[in-house]
């Protein structure tokens, strides 16, 4: 599960890690971001796209908008299987770009949120999914997922699952629209390495999502 996370690079950065076309982009740095919100996708193969998406998948067939609140992640064991996945599995995957994510630690009846990050302080891209959903009123909305895999040794003690986080060697081959088979891909599905990891408590600033600041991210005391 993950459910907030972070991308305050800059954007500079941004574009030389990813290789990125920013042009016409509006970007600004955020500390807490939530689903519904608009979050930063790339997309595209050679020449890769940033752009706004929200964050919460609608399949194209949906009825409704709000069925991407219970889409915000995508158990990579199901790509294959729900058809709110099987076609953006094929031919629209993206990757969501962030600083860091978090999950709550649960002692007792208190939860401690922890932020995760990579050691390196360098930004670093999810395995995601997207999809184009017309609206009533005609309107296109653009929104994606996170695929998540098993937890591992780091983010285990908080929850069972984590993103996929891609390395720069298999962002490539994640949006490649050439490769359309699940049996390609699955590799990709594993935890991140342990050690590529780190992880701080962090104030109950973050259970808010009006709190937006640098503050969010500031280390705590554990209780």
């Amino acid at each position: 599960m993950c459910g907030r996370y972070a991308l305050h690079s800059e954007l500079n950065v941004l574009q030389q890690q990813f290789n990125l076309d920013i042009s016409r982009l509006d970007y600004s740095p955020h500390y807490n971001i939530a689903p519904s919100q608009q979050v930063l996708t790339v997309t595209g193969n050679g020449k890769r796209r940033a752009e706004s998406m929200r964050w919460g998948l609608i399949p194209f067939w949906a009825k409704e908008q709000k069925v991407g609140y219970r889409m915000i992640n995508a158990r990579s064991e199901t790509l294959g299987e729900r058809p709110a996945y099987r076609s953006s599995m094929r031919r629209q995957r993206c990757l969501i770009l962030a600083d860091g994510f978090f999950e709550w630690s649960r002692k007792g009846k208190g939860r401690t949120p922890m932020y995760i990050y990579m050691a390196s302080g360098e930004p670093f891209a999810f395995a995601g999914l997207w999809s184009s959903w017309t609206s009533p009123d005609g309107s296109e909305i653009r929104s994606c997922t996170i695929v998540t895999t098993d937890a591992n040794e780091a983010i285990s003690p908080f929850h069972n699952r984590m993103p996929v986080i891609l390395s720069p060697e298999t962002e490539s081959l994640w949006l490649d629209p050439y490769t359309e088979t699940l049996a390609d891909l699955c590799h990709l599905f594993k935890s991140a390495p342990t050690d590529l990891l780190e992880v701080y408590p962090v104030s109950t600033m973050v259970n808010s999502p009006q709190n937006d600041t640098p503050d969010v991210l500031h280390r705590a005391q554990l209780l």
